[in-house]
């Protein structure tokens, strides 16, 4: 089975959807239904947002790595005092964002920053809350990014991240993949919770996701069409929406099986760390 590189797969979906503004909004519900890891990390913010923020009047989120802004939407839209500061190394991605987020922005709910996590400084306990998600293991020094997020946090603050777990290397020794922009395999949850103490974040909870059921699923709706889409380009928009119409359904009952399990193993880690 050929190799994807996801870093040029994801400039390609970049170039596409700054077209239009609609077309940014079908990507992002896309994302938030296809992709598992999305649905472990709303989930998560749903649940903290419930225990801890929704009495606030107004809840500071750090995006750390905000890539497509495909979580800012989903706070902006679900969560009506949350105010977001998006980084990332990529000014090009912010710089699509600026659009497509302008009403936000000059509401002063969000705003979009040229950041570089490895060696630039966050400000001191300015947030509530750090989302940091499939961006540690892009980075060789991890646990400076955690600590540097960590004193970003107010005292109390929550660090959610996901990433692949070290499960996800056995997958790319099955089937010859392997993504080359990765520094590491992923995290085991020895490793992660290792990581995040000395980074100072106590860890409250690490979960696998991507198990048996995630895993399949993954396969199936996303692993073979960006097989397809590295080998046939936007061709591929021609015969995807029949395979979807006998695979989407199922694809879409094992997620939700996944998310509702408590997973032995699997090829994605969901870590919440806590600033003491």
């Amino acid at each position: 089975m050929s190799k994807i590189a996801y870093d040029p797969t994801k400039d390609k979906f970049a170039r596409w959807i700054r077209r239009s503004r609609l077309l940014r909004t079908l990507f992002y519900k896309t994302l938030d239904l296809f992709f598992l890891r999305s649905w472990y990390v709303r989930s998560a913010l749903r649940q903290y947002y419930r225990s801890r923020f929704a009495t606030e009047s107004r809840w500071d989120i750090l995006d750390a790595g905000s890539g497509f802004g495909q979580y800012d939407r989903f706070l902006l839209r679900n969560f009506p005092n949350a105010v977001i500061h998006a980084v990332d190394v990529k000014e090009d991605y912010l710089q699509d964002c600026r659009p497509y987020f302008d009403r936000q922005i000059k509401r002063g709910r969000i705003r979009f920053e040229t950041h570089d996590l490895v060696t630039d400084d966050l400000p001191p306990e300015s947030f509530d809350l750090a989302l940091c998600v499939d961006v540690l293991e892009h980075i060789e020094d991890d646990i400076g990014v955690m600590r540097r997020i960590r004193k970003a946090l107010r005292p109390g603050g929550i660090f959610i991240m996901h990433s692949p777990s070290h499960y996800s290397e056995e997958d790319a020794g099955e089937d010859e993949f392997f993504v080359d922009e990765h520094a590491r395999a992923g995290y085991s949850k020895e490793e992660l919770s290792d990581k995040m103490q000395k980074a100072g974040l106590e860890p409250v909870s690490l979960r696998y996701s991507y198990g048996a059921w995630g895993h399949r699923a993954w396969v199936m709706l996303i692993k073979i069409p960006m097989l397809w889409f590295t080998r046939f380009g936007m061709l591929t928009l021609l015969w995807l929406p029949f395979y979807y119409l006998f695979t989407l359904l199922p694809g879409l009952a094992m997620m939700w099986l996944d998310l509702r399990q408590d997973n032995f193993r699997g090829t994605g880690i969901l870590g919440i760390g806590r600033k003491s």
